[in-house]
């Protein structure tokens, strides 16, 4: 995914070479009717990860200062229950991948889904919350503008030096490879999201197995000594009963 969104970003920078100011229509700001993605785990047994992206996620939307009434909201079923607590509404559901497989026809429902609150709902901007992985075992919450795309980010990509001695050339029209390109980035960054929250999931399950399995492993070293203690004591009693049988058989024949 890294050298596919690098392609993206090359095609773009040279189509912002040769492009005039006016074909790139941007801003920095998501706009007044907001629609918010945000991804968590479809699955359980993953610690905190719905709880801390329940939080991250409201935290922003909160510095983004959309309206309640503005915000539109797709979350995964998980989060829910923890979003409607904090008194958000939540007014779309989509399952989520559990594997990699999945991820490439969740992304095109998502993109189509994108553009339905753009021409229907009157969302002007989309801003995408997942957890990214950093680490094995450690994960931490992003928040990414999808749209509109961010100006200043196209600015410094046209800026960019070009790595290689010859500038490439295109056929096409501006206007359509800028847009088809753009597409292109909003489908990598949504499948990146999706296979970092994934990846970030399993990491965050892990541990919580371990912990699991300890206490799992504990719980049974502690029955199998209850067991012990309990067999033990009931040859104790069978052996008294031996004793006292054959003390009381002593003493009848004396």
């Amino acid at each position: 995914m890294g050298e596919y969104n690098r392609t993206v970003e090359m095609g773009l920078q040279i189509v912002l070479r040769s492009t005039p100011e006016e074909l790139v229509v941007a801003r920095s700001d998501p706009g007044r009717r907001l629609g918010a993605v945000i991804l968590g785990s479809e699955l359980g047994m993953c610690g905190q990860f719905n709880e801390q992206m329940a939080s991250h996620a409201l935290k922003k939307l909160g510095e983004l200062q959309a309206r309640h009434e503005d915000r539109l909201i797709l979350a995964g079923a998980r989060l829910l229950s923890r979003l409607e607590e904090e008194g958000e509404k939540v007014q779309e559901y989509m399952p989520l991948p559990g594997s990699t497989t999945g991820i490439a026809a969740r992304v095109q429902e998502m993109v189509l889904k994108i553009q339905k609150w753009q021409t229907r709902r009157g969302v002007d901007g989309v801003v995408l919350f997942y957890h990214k992985l950093i680490s094995s075992s450690a994960y931490r919450p992003q928040t990414v503008l999808l749209w509109p795309v961010d100006l200043e980010w196209l600015q410094d990509l046209e800026k960019k030096p070009w790595p290689y001695r010859v500038l490439p050339t295109f056929t096409m029209p501006r206007e359509r490879l800028f847009h088809a390109l753009l597409s292109q980035y909003l489908f990598v960054s949504l499948f990146r999201a999706f296979a970092e929250s994934l990846a970030s999931e399993n990491a965050s399950r892990l541990p919580s197995m371990q912990a699991a399995e300890d206490n799992i492993a504990e719980r049974l070293r502690e029955l199998k000594l209850t067991f012990n203690q309990l067999r033990q004591s009931s040859i104790t009693e069978e052996l008294f009963d031996i004793m006292a049988g054959f003390e009381a058989l002593s003493n009848k024949h004396v």
